[in-house]
Order: C-alpha cells, then sequence, then structure tokens
C-alpha cells in the first residue's frame, strides 16, 4: 500500500495585506510569542477557559476565517514555545504563526482539566457529554462576536492524539459546520490508539480532510489513520494524507505549512 500522497501544487490564493500576525522570535531557542487573549466559557456543568488570537489589522468584512485548533492529551495549547519540546510541540507554535499570518483567527478550547477529550472515551456518550455542551456554547460565543469578528461560514478544525480524534468529531456531531479538517497522530473520531474501527457509514457532508501521521507513531498506528483515509476516499471525500517516514506520535515539521495551505485551499 502505497504511504505518501503527495500534496498537488496548491491554489494561489490572494491573501488581505491586512492579515499578519504580531508573533516575534527571540532568544537562543528561538521562542515564538504570539500575543493572545483568554475568554471563560461556561454553561450548566462547566467553566473552561479559551485562548484566542486573531491577525493584525482591520478585519475583512465578511470576519475572519477562524481555526480551532484541539489540544492532545496533558498538553494545552500554548500561544509562546520554544524549541526542544516533546512531540514535536515547538510545530505547534510555528502552525499558529503560519495561520494568524495567513489570514486565520486561531481559537484553542481546553479539554476537560487540560487532560483529554471526551470523544473517544470508552463509554461515554459524546452527545451528551461535557464536551458536547462546550463546544456547542463555545460556537455560540464565536457567533456572537465574544472573539472578534469571525467569519462563521469559513471555520475550520485540526488538533494531534487526542485534539485530533476530536477533530474528526467534529464531522460526526457537528455536521455542515466546517469547512475542512486536519488531523494529526490520530484517526476516527471514537478510536483509541490500535483499537479503531471506522464505520462504513460516513456522514454523507464530511469536510475535506488532511491527515498528518509519524510512520514510526506507537501510540497510534498509522493504519488505523489509512483506514480513515480510504473510507473517506470510497465515499467520494476529498482527503488527502502526509506521511513522515522518520517521525513518530507528534506534530511533524511539515504540518505548519500543510495545514495552512490545506485551509487556504477550502474557503
Amino acid at each position: 500500500m502505497q504511504r505518501f500522497v503527495l500534496l498537488v501544487s496548491m491554489v494561489a490564493l490572494s491573501i488581505s495585506a491586512q492579515a499578519k500576525s504580531l508573533c516575534e522570535v527571540s532568544g537562543p531557542l528561538d521562542r515564538i510569542t504570539c500575543p493572545s487573549r483568554e475568554l471563560e466559557i461556561s454553561g450548566s456543568d462547566f467553566k473552561r477557559a479559551v485562548r484566542y488570537a486573531t491577525p493584525a489589522g482591520k478585519a475583512p468584512k465578511e470576519g475572519w476565517p477562524a481555526v480551532i485548533i484541539y489540544q492532545g492529551s496533558f498538553f494545552d495549547v500554548e500561544f509562546s514555545r520554544q524549541k526542544v519540546l516533546p512531540f514535536g510541540g515547538y510545530n505547534e507554535i510555528r502552525l499558529i504563526q503560519s495561520l494568524l499570518d495567513s489570514g486565520f483567527a486561531v481559537v484553542a478550547p481546553r479539554a476537560i482539566a487540560g487532560v483529554a477529550w471526551m470523544t473517544n472515551i470508552i463509554g461515554v456518550d459524546y452527545e451528551k457529554s461535557q464536551d458536547f455542551d462546550f463546544i456547542q456554547q463555545l460556537l455560540k460565543d464565536m457567533k456572537a462576536k465574544r472573539f472578534g469578528k469571525l467569519n462563521m461560514q469559513r471555520l475550520y478544525a485540526t488538533g494531534i492524539s487526542s485534539g485530533g480524534y476530536h477533530s474528526s468529531r467534529m464531522a460526526v456531531s457537528f455536521p455542515g459546520v466546517f469547512k475542512a479538517l486536519a488531523i494529526e497522530s490520530a484517526s476516527f473520531a471514537n478510536c483509541k490508539g490500535p483499537l479503531c474501527f471506522v464505520p462504513d457509514v460516513i456522514p454523507q457532508n464530511h469536510p475535506p480532510t488532511l491527515f498528518l501521521h509519524g510512520e514510526d507513531d506507537r501510540v497510534v498506528p498509522v493504519e488505523t489513520m489509512l483506514s480513515y483515509y480510504e473510507k473517506l476516499k470510497r465515499r467520494g471525500v476529498e482527503a488527502e494524507y502526509f506521511v513522515d517516514p522518520t517521525a513518530g506520535h507528534q506534530w511533524l515539521d511539515d504540518s505548519p505549512e500543510l495545514i495552512t495551505e490545506w485551509f487556504l485551499r477550502h474557503p
């Protein structure tokens, strides 16, 4: 089975001259810091922090397109990181900078206690879970402009590991809301590492999906991702994948550019 699909040349899209981040690089370890703010999202049984950032300058008339980044297990999404971090963590801040510089707002909600998303917890009905209520309220608050002027017709989701599974969950439990997904080191919404069965019935309006995976991933075997990818292709859903032969369970070095380009291709 072919392990690599080269991404086709990206469509050249004009980016507003106003779309630029205020991210700065400093210190011997090239720390990248992107100014961000934090809001608290509240519901009947939860209060959770959400960090976010918008590009510099005036928002387009329709608002900034927005990317929700879902954290991996135990590692919150940070808007300031330096090199030499586990799981390719530096590439996460590189992704945030790339998205901001390309005109996307970035929204980073926190999992319960900063641990993991409930999408693939055994015995949990996701659509009766706190996470489901939280994301519903997050989307309402985004629409209400609590995070600035966002274009709710151009929403995207990405994440690593638990956050990758939760990105897939957006196709299952929030159909029609997201324009495209990028799933890093994960597979279908309710899979859990090597325990993975991708159903034959895929949501008809499943968003175009990019998969990024390390060949040497011992936590989430690459075969589980390939199974998901193949099911999407058989159902006529646009999907591509990129496998790094030297990487394990991590944000890949190529992820910032590939994810940004994928979202730009799906306005």
